[in-house]
């Protein structure tokens, strides 16, 4: 948004307000408005020239309030939806599809659970739990014009269901189809078989991971070590945002839309980088049911324990009205019973630390160094990434996952596990010291593409055979060949070089499959002058993804057509499969499928030769958060591609009933840093800071994301102030 002060009521006026004011339709009594006002004013928000938010405030309760009012300016859409979800309520405002999502976060905590857990936190997290809810409160106070769809007042418990940062937590790898055949099913022994095994993504479903490299100060121009923040998120997920105090906060980075602290990001003195690890932290028990006089136990051992059971009662949006539904949910000590295979009912076990995941995930934005950080980590509740890090004092350093239940290795825990069995059940957790962490390795730099750990340094990795296995489970990726090949070749590093390695075109993934089409081709030489021109492309090809490539589009469709019909094995991985279609699969196959491939194309685009440019494409209509695709709309040629082929720069993108490709994911917030004696960033947002069609920061990076022209960053006050587009307080009423 334009910012643009507007002169507002002053405090006395409030102050004087003896009746109640009203929060949209909430009762607010004119002594909280007063409170909000007070701590309004000790609260300063800067607007840079891309609107970033810059916000100033005495004590770390004050920045969480103005990080809040701030965010709430930007895209309360998204805030609001983050906690209906969080919280369980999205029903009401989506509908009875939303329903299992609901059931989902409230088998794992009940709203008087949250309150309690916020009950017991320490006095300092009440505070800022506190000051998130009355930032959010106090900005619907001040924009009665914003309806809520739901929550119409937010409560300091909220941030309980949500404390950890990445896109839903360990939560979401918990199946709601499944939970719904469950609790809709009949119950009864013997009924109903789910099938097992935690939600996988599908072989084409675009990686939702990350990317992060730290360099030693030894590769790069200044001596000072690097990071790179590179988030595959969904677009527009995160914002950007800056948050300083005086009791020594001062985080710049990306922040979940609703939460208090930053993310992915950095401060004067180091800088983290979360990658999902996709380590096994999360376990099935299958519970053997016992019914005796009306009641049910699970079997444990030689004894039988009681089965808890409570009432869930939940509501939902049908048409106009709100109806209702209950369920009886069901417990045992590995966790919540979430559905069934074959004649057992399971249990899903993952953490649920909520005070301690959210003290983890604040302290860790006000560390100096890496003894600091390190202690931090010992809290072991970051379960669901890896954490790539660096810092000023020129370390850099890996920690694979940060929450490992020790396990008996006897029992393969990928699969369900009988937890009638105690040797089943998690033996507390591995300390840090043996869990996969790197430290300042020799070659003088960590990689994380979401792969195996045991390449993060090339020769100087961690060592498989030294950890339990579910500790890294992953393969290897085409982005992780890719990142090591470019790194192994650093030296004299700066900035502009590192955005230049994270942007590197070339996709290694297609220098494995596409030689096994052009060999198919020369081995039959099919009488087709058009086959024959595309399958010429091909073989010159480099392997690099442009908006110009003709083969970058054949390529994708080629690959993508495979996956979805060829005849690979089930089970294979997708760098497996890219081996098979280019080695093994029949030479017919390879041929047939590029044929249909360059007919799709030319049906689809007018001729076969279509530059992938006209193809992918970036486009922002509406502040939705599903968002609308239009062709006929204007958009953007995008010279990325998705992170399956091997791309850094991750851009995934699909059809939505239209024939060019738009993009939805992958690159979404990207950051550079330099840690020296001061801090030196340069970053990226996809579209812009706002969620507001009519904000020129709706889209003003854009074309900026699709050229690759980061912005530098402006991060000390001086910087800040001379990029200044506004500066006002909290309440404080702003043109567009």
């Amino acid at each position: 948004m334009q910012y643009i002060l507007k002169r507002t009521l002053p405090v006395l006026l409030f102050i004087a307000v003896s009746f109640s004011c009203s929060v949209n339709n909430q009762v607010t009594s004119s002594t909280e408005v007063e409170k909000w006002q007070e701590q309004a004013a000790r609260v300063t928000i800067i607007r840079d020239d891309f609107g970033v938010p810059h916000v100033y405030g005495k004590t770390d309760a004050d920045a969480v309030f103005g990080l809040l009012y701030a965010q709430c300016e930007d895209d309360f859409n998204r805030v609001e939806r983050n906690y209906m979800w969080a919280i369980g309520r999205l029903a009401e405002a989506e509908g009875e599809e939303m329903l299992y999502s609901d059931l989902r976060a409230r088998l794992y905590m009940s709203k008087e659970e949250a309150i309690q857990q916020y009950e017991s936190s320490p006095a300092w997290l009440k505070e800022l739990c506190q000051a998130f809810a009355d930032g959010i409160n106090y900005y619907l106070h001040t924009h009665p014009e914003v309806k809520p769809k739901l929550l119409t007042r937010f409560e300091p418990w909220m941030p309980m269901y949500f404390s950890e940062g990445s896109i839903g937590g360990d939560i979401e790898s918990v199946s709601t189809n499944r939970i719904k055949a469950f609790y809709e099913s009949d119950k009864s022994l013997g009924l109903n078989s789910h099938g097992s095994g935690l939600v996988q993504p599908a072989i084409l479903d675009e990686p939702k991971g990350s990317n992060g490299f730290a360099i030693s100060g030894k590769l790069t121009e200044s001596g000072n070590a690097m990071l790179l923040i590179n988030p595959h998120t969904s677009f527009f997920f995160r914002g950007e945002v800056h948050a300083v105090s005086e009791q020594g906060l001062n985080a710049y980075g990306a922040v979940t839309w609703g939460q208090f602290f930053i993310y992915q990001g950095f401060n004067d003195k180091m800088g983290w980088m979360h990658t999902s690890a996709y380590a096994d932290v999360i376990d099935e028990f299958e519970e053997t049911i016992v019914k005796k006089d009306d009641k049910l136990f699970y079997k444990y051992g030689e004894e039988l324990r009681p089965v808890e059971t409570s009432e869930v009662t939940l509501s939902y949006k049908d048409g106009e009205n709100l109806k209702q539904k209950t369920f009886t949910t069901y417990r045992t000590h590995h966790g919540p019973i979430t559905h069934k295979n074959g004649d057992k009912w399971v249990a899903t076990n993952l953490m649920w630390k909520p005070v301690d995941a959210l003290i983890q995930s604040y302290t860790r934005t006000k560390k100096d160094n890496l003894k600091e950080f390190h202690q931090m980590m010992q809290m072991r509740t970051n379960s669901s990434n890896a954490t790539v890090y660096a810092d000023a004092d020129g370390n850099i350093a890996y920690y694979h996952g940060n929450f490992f239940p020790k396990r008996d290795t006897a029992f393969d825990y990928t699969k369900p596990v009988d937890g009638s069995n105690p040797k089943t059940d998690w033996q507390g957790l591995h300390p840090l010291e043996e869990t996969i962490t790197l430290l300042n390795p020799q070659n003088g730099w960590i990689q994380n593409c979401n792969s195996t750990p045991f390449t993060a340094a090339a020769e100087y990795s961690p060592k498989k055979e030294n950890y339990p296995v579910y500790m890294a489970p992953s393969p290897e990726n085409y982005r992780g060949v890719h990142a090591i090949r470019l790194l192994e070749k650093v030296d004299n590093l700066t900035l502009d070089k590192l955005i230049d390695l994270a942007y590197d075109p070339y996709l290694p993934g297609f220098e494995v499959l596409i030689p096994g089409l052009v060999k198919a081709y020369d081995k039959h030489k099919p009488n087709d002058p058009k086959l024959k021109a595309a399958i010429d492309v091909m073989r010159n090809w480099n392997y690099a993804v442009s908006t110009e490539s003709v083969a970058m589009s054949l390529a994708h469709f080629y690959a993508t057509n495979l996956l979805k019909n060829g005849s690979a094995p089930k089970g294979l991985n997708l760098m497996e499969r890219f081996e098979y279609y280019a080695d093994k699969s029949p030479e017919k196959e390879r041929l047939d499928i590029f044929s249909q491939t360059i007919a799709q194309v030319e049906a689809d685009f007018g001729k076969w030769n279509t530059p992938w440019g006209e193809i992918n494409r970036f486009q922002r209509l509406t502040g939705d958060i599903k968002q609308p695709f239009n062709d006929a709309k204007p958009s953007i040629p995008i010279g990325m591609a998705s992170g399956n082929w091997g791309a850094l720069a991750s851009y995934g993108a699909n059809t939505y009933n239209t024939k060019r490709l738009y993009g939805t994911s992958g690159n979404s917030f990207v950051a550079v840093v330099e840690f020296g004696d001061k801090v030196k960033a340069k970053s990226m947002l996809a579209g812009g800071q706002s969620g507001d069609p009519d904000s020129p920061h709706f889209d003003d990076q854009a074309q900026r994301y699709a050229d690759v022209k980061f912005k530098d960053v402006a991060y000390y006050r001086e910087d800040v102030e001379k990029r200044a587009k506004s500066t006002y307080h909290p309440g404080e009423r702003v043109k567009k």
